[in-house]
């Protein structure tokens, strides 16, 4: 069977476990993954996270939605369009929208500095999720940004301390919050609106710290080695499911999710509903505890001591002599 067959049977199959509900996701991806390859599929990914024709935030929760008001400013310095936000109604339920917005071509993008949002589009976040809290709406965000915007201004107004604030305050807000990465998911950009009670990836999006040329130019000492990097790094969806960072992955049509934008819309809405309805039977406090758990629980490891290490925390702690 040629490898164009293999991946529209797999496809099909796919399709099938969506609409049965059968969960066999993890499955399905790593015979796609065994049927392109290690580093190469990892970098395919990377090119079809970035394809300029992936739907953007706003697309989504136009497609999503019933009814959609965007919401502008962060009261302290102005409005960034890289970051968008507002109320969107979907499915009958009144959500708190946040996401980062990318452009089709180069006008959009330089309007949405491709995404890279400033301080006042996370201080802009900020002050929706806190609204959300308040009148009890849960938040939905839609993650695509390769990084928060490095720039000097950027610095200056404080970019650092505006993430660092809202990875705590979203930590306890006492509302449901649901995330999904739908493109790039880049370092403190994207963990910027990243801390929820759930979070998804899309099948060919990637999640990480730095991308991949960064890496290759920094530990490979050559950029050009970026799709042997992006296998090292482990930053596509089925990774962070296997390490236990994202819930779940949301399967994309063949050709990925810029060949069927209602497709994929459709089956980020089923499954952002289906996470509400779960998290909202919770009280706030429960959800609370169970938001501090997951994340606690994210980067554990243990370290058996070795040699004269092991004999003196024996004897420190008891056990030994």
């Amino acid at each position: 069977m040629k490898a164009e067959e293999l991946r529209s049977k797999l496809q099909e199959l796919q399709e099938l476990a969506l609409r049965e509900n059968i969960d066999i996701g993890a499955d399905i991806n790593r015979l796609a993954d065994k049927l392109a390859g290690g580093d190469e599929t990892a970098w395919r990914r990377v090119e079809l996270a970035r394809h300029q024709d992936r739907p953007t935030a706003l697309q989504y929760i136009d497609l999503m939605s019933d009814r959609y008001l965007e919401l502008h400013g962060d009261r302290t310095f102005g409005d960034d369009p890289a970051l968008v936000g507002g109320i969107a109604t979907i499915g009958g339920v009144h959500f708190t929208f946040l996401g980062h917005q990318k452009g089709h071509n180069m006008k959009e993008n330089l309007h949405r500095n491709y995404g890279m949002a400033h301080p006042e589009g996370y201080r802009k976040a900020l002050r929706l999720a806190r609204q959300a809290e308040r009148f009890r709406r849960p938040i939905l965000t839609i993650i695509d940004t390769s990084g928060a915007f490095p720039g000097l201004a950027s610095e200056e107004r404080g970019i650092g301390e505006a993430i660092a604030r809202n990875l705590r305050e979203f930590s306890v807000l006492r509302t449901p919050i649901i995330c999904v990465v739908v493109g790039e998911g880049g370092s403190g950009g994207a963990l910027g609106i990243g801390v929820g009670d759930r979070v998804y990836m899309l099948e060919n999006s990637v999640y990480s710290v730095i991308s991949p040329e960064g890496f290759a130019s920094i530990l490979l000492r050559d950029a050009k080695k970026a799709q042997q990097a992006a296998g090292l790094m482990k930053m596509t969806a089925p990774d962070l499911k296997g390490f236990g960072i994202i819930d779940d992955i949301i399967p994309e049509p063949v050709g990925g999710a810029q060949s069927d934008h209602q497709q994929i819309a459709g089956r980020v809405r089923q499954t952002v509903l289906a996470a509400y309805q779960e998290l909202a039977r919770k009280r706030p406090d429960q959800l609370l505890r169970d938001r501090s758990a997951r994340l606690l629980s994210l980067g554990r490891f243990t370290e058996k001591p070795v040699g004269r290490q092991s004999s003196l925390l024996s004897r420190l702690f008891g056990g030994g002599s």
